[in-house]
């Protein structure tokens, strides 16, 4: 068992997993003491032990399957013996056309059984980032080298073909048609872990539904579908929410706002009258309040959800320490002084038409990450909520979403509001499943109710 465990463990390593030598010696031993035939243990072993991170923990089953089934190493072995022999006659004239090239020679390196090396092309090819600013904002870099790599799988795969056709070490029918199988076994592997990008997972994210607190027709529309009447329903019914609101926060901060007693004030005060009456004195303390960043996405598409928002949350801005907020579109501009300076509805009509941003630009959520990370990451705090609203389409240019990790570990949560249906975040230009893992919350977000239910939750 130590050995394929050891072999495992380089697999790992070459996929970018940091293992010690240590964590290797305490796997074994609790290996020593499960049935290592129970699948489901052993693999839970070996996770716990080698995947500690959460990019980690989302690939290391897909490395576990390749590693223990589709290319069974130190499995069957007895079985494979006869046909290993033929296997490695056609491997010799593929070793002899690959003429010392290091991208064939890993390929060929894996349908063999060793994928060491191919693994650690498909990493580079996943990590790598091109010097120039296109090939950051396009990510041309991973894609150019996943396209070598891909026209060499091609290039091997028709000289497998040529040499079984041609068939010059005479195999039987049967013979040739199962060497043919091997291959093409290995080459599926192989081309799966090429083209599924591996996306990192995040199982504490809470993803949240509908909160239908508003069960009417109007709460239940759309904000794209809204007239201008009904635009004008939606802000009164808002209004009446937030007085609703204030009226509850500033009642919990009254009930709240004692502290612990003031021994030393009760005895001043209970001196003057020789001790009786006793005055019950407590230390006022400051209320808890939060602080807000939010980066809202002025395309078209989201508008209509966005403006409502920002009117919500500067109408509760006394409810937190501080409001920063930001628009984009294919650039970031921070707005917290207009819509601090000015009423709100003409506020809003500015950041439509005054801002330096090219608002019939096509968005790009990885450039406002860039400029955010660049000019604005101070504003992140262990007490902000940094909420984000956007249909996360990126048309097709670079996610940046290690950017977004970034901002997620500098502050206390990160919310996700989405205004399109849940059915179709992930179809298309859309990133969303790629955000979704370094998020908190991800809510739908493209009705009143919705609104309501969420600005409710994050007040009180």
């Amino acid at each position: 068992m130590i050995h394929p465990i050891i072999k495992f463990v380089a697999c790992c390593r070459a996929a970018g997993y940091r293992i010690s030598t240590s964590e290797v010696l305490d796997c074994l031993t609790q290996l020593e003491l499960i049935d290592v035939l129970d699948q489901d243990e052993f693999r839970a072993v070996l996770r716990a032990n080698f995947a500690k991170s959460r990019r980690e923990q989302g690939e290391f089953d897909r490395l576990y399957h390749l590693f223990f089934h589709e290319l069974k190493q130190d499995i069957e072995v007895t079985e494979q013996v006869a046909l290993s022999g033929k296997v490695d006659r056609v491997m010799d004239i593929l070793e002899g056309l690959a003429n010392g090239d290091h991208s064939r020679r890993s390929i060929l390196d894996f349908l063999s059984g060793e994928p060491l090396s191919f693994l650690e092309i498909i990493r580079q090819g996943h990590t790598e980032h091109g010097d120039s600013t296109q090939s950051v904002k396009f990510n041309l870099a991973p894609l150019a080298s996943r396209l070598e790599v891909m026209v060499n799988l091609n290039t091997i795969r028709s000289q497998i073909g040529r040499i079984l056709e041609e068939n010059p070490f005479r195999y039987a029918r049967d013979t040739n048609q199962e060497v043919m199988r091997y291959f093409d076994e290995r080459m599926r592997s192989a081309y799966s872990l090429l083209l599924k990008e591996p996306r990192p997972t995040s199982d504490d994210v809470r993803l949240v539904r509908s909160h239908e607190h508003y069960l009417t027709q109007l709460g239940d529309r759309p904000f794209t579908s809204l007239t201008p009447r009904e635009v004008e329903q939606v802000r009164e019914i808002i209004e009446k929410l937030v007085r609703k609101l204030k009226d509850v926060v500033s009642r919990r901060y009254s009930a709240h706002k004692r502290g612990i007693l003031d021994i030393k004030k009760m005895l001043r005060r209970a001196n003057r009258y020789q001790g009786v009456p006793v005055e019950i004195i407590f230390k006022k303390r400051p209320p808890r309040k939060g602080k807000i960043v939010t980066l809202c996405d002025i395309s078209s598409s989201v508008w209509a959800a966005a403006r409502f928002m920002l009117t919500v949350l500067y109408s509760l801005q006394d409810c937190f320490t501080r409001v920063n907020s930001f628009v984009f579109v294919s650039g970031l501009v921070e707005v917290t002084e207009i819509l601090e300076s000015e009423e709100i509805d003409y506020a809003l009509g500015r950041v439509l038409k005054d801002l330096d941003l090219e608002y019939t630009a096509a968005t790009d959520y990885g450039e406002t990450f860039r400029q955010f990370k660049q000019n604005f990451m101070e504003t992140l705090n262990k007490k902000t909520t940094l909420i984000i609203m956007g249909d996360a389409r990126t048309n097709y240019l670079h996610p940046e979403d290690g950017i977004l990790s970034e901002m997620r570990e500098k502050c206390a949560r990160v919310i996700w509001l989405n205004p399109e249906p849940e059915q179709i975040w992930n179809t298309g230009d859309s990133e969303m499943y790629t955000y979704k893992a370094h998020v908190n919350e991800l809510r739908q977000c493209r009705n009143m109710n919705q609104l309501l239910g969420f600005i409710e939750e994050l007040v009180i």
